[in-house]
């Protein structure tokens, strides 16, 4: 309870949910003492893939023996989750602790909330200097409040697609200028940039990094991966050649994440990273609210012996790559979609990518978001697609609904990273 006061507290200190500048976040982190200037970080922008790129290196550094801070945003279930720190998430008692000691130095400060979480998570972190950092950029990379270290070790750029296009100009809400706010204002050092959706976009990336001196590794140019019918991939780069085995994550196109996670820590100075311990590590990834399949609990006893799948995907580009595990799970499986969205997000092109895939989609309101399209608004853009749809007034009863029916299909219950919440919160 104590720590949720001080959290609203934090919410009141500045009108906008975000406002994209970096002077606030540049003003506490001086009478913080700049500890931003003294990590060892690897940065982490993009659209998608930024989540499941963090945890595949973590997973390859754990076996290395090297521990890690991390930073990331959203949470899914807790706040807690943003403060990683010594490879372990961080306790409320210590996390209040933390907030207590920022919001008194900040004095009141006019600061949004996100800007003064990540001062809190830089400070936090001098307790672990000598660990390895990771952080994730959101937004907009460019005006990020993550973007104020002078030097890192590494940045990779993760997939790059269309979204939070309501924070653009109208006229200006196209790929070009994603790219740009995602990568025109990279730290000079080594920059990895992942497999993207198509060569054009990559092509993009390049030149938006042209005037940029760090040393890049780029997917295809200067590191690749295979998949191999015999349960194993191949990972190439400068370094020779990786025979993997299959990562413990669902989906051929995480292997896309996992190489450029393997490409950076290959790169990294300073840390001895074996080939064994990444053969070990991509075994190991923890992954939460990526294509996780929930295999006990409340809601997966209401599916009975249908397989249970949350994944927190929001946009087009996620739409397209899950559309692509699906495609393989229809050999066997029916597939039934269960989701809720957010106003800001593109429903329509985001649903666009089932159709064909699920047998049906069940609409339902995401609990506890004031912020989501209610669910016949969202039902009567999924009709227009041509898509059989239907809503429920929660979660069971759309699970309830298709278990009634169907025994030994898929249920994935997508849409958004804050319906992932609710969802692994309710099992």
């Amino acid at each position: 309870m104590k720590l949720q006061k001080i959290l609203d507290r934090f919410l009141r200190l500045h009108p906008k949910e975000i406002d994209l500048s970096l002077d606030r976040i540049k003003n506490i982190c001086n009478k913080l003492g700049n500890p931003q200037n003294n990590l060892k970080c690897i940065q982490i922008a993009g659209t998608n893939g930024k989540y499941s790129t963090i945890q595949a290196i973590r997973s390859i550094l754990k076996e290395a023996g090297i521990n890690c801070n991390i930073y990331t945003s959203p949470h899914i279930q807790k706040i807690n989750e943003r403060f990683v720190y010594n490879d372990e998430k961080i306790s409320d008692e210590n996390l209040f602790n933390l907030l207590s000691e920022i919001e008194e130095i900040n004095a009141g400060e006019p600061i949004t909330y996100f800007e003064i979480l990540t001062a809190a998570f830089f400070y936090g972190c001098k307790k672990y200097s000598d660990n390895l950092t990771m952080c994730e950029f959101g937004l907009f990379s460019r005006f990020d409040a993550v973007n104020i270290l002078k030097n890192n070790l590494a940045t990779i750029v993760t997939a790059i697609g269309l979204d939070h296009l309501d924070w653009l100009p109208e006229n200006d809400r196209n790929i070009d200028r994603i790219i740009f706010e995602k990568t025109s204002r990279l730290l000079k050092s080594k920059i990895i940039v992942a497999e993207q959706n198509n060569q054009e976009i990559l092509d993009k990336i390049e030149i938006s990094l042209a005037k940029n001196n760090s040393k890049k590794i780029i997917f295809k140019k200067n590191f690749n991966y295979s998949l191999n019918e015999n349960n194993f991939f191949l990972f190439e780069d400068r370094f020779g050649s990786l025979k993997l085995p299959f990562p413990n994550l669902l989906g051929n196109f995480q292997l896309s994440n996992i190489s450029s996670a393997i490409a950076t820590v290959r790169e990294l100075k300073n840390y001895n990273v074996t080939d064994e311990h990444i053969k070990s590590g991509i075994t190991k990834i923890k992954s939460t609210a990526r294509l996780q399949e929930i295999k006990e609990g409340k809601l997966k006893n209401l599916s009975k012996r249908n397989t249970l799948i949350v994944d927190g995907s929001h946009n087009p580009l996620g739409a397209s790559v899950i559309k692509k595990y699906l495609e393989d799970q229809m050999v066997h499986k029916k597939i039934y979609i269960i989701t809720g969205m957010m106003n800001n997000k593109n429903h329509k092109e985001y649903i666009s990518f089932f159709k064909n895939i699920a047998q049906s989609i069940i609409v339902i309101d995401i609990p506890n978001q004031k912020n989501s399209i209610k669910k016949e608004k969202l039902k009567s853009i999924i009709d227009k697609i041509g898509i059989l749809c239907s809503t429920e007034k929660s979660i069971q009863n759309a699970i309830e609904t298709i278990s009634k029916k169907e025994q030994n299909c898929l249920i994935l219950i997508t849409g958004s990273l804050y319906l992932a919440g609710e969802i692994l919160n309710l099992n």
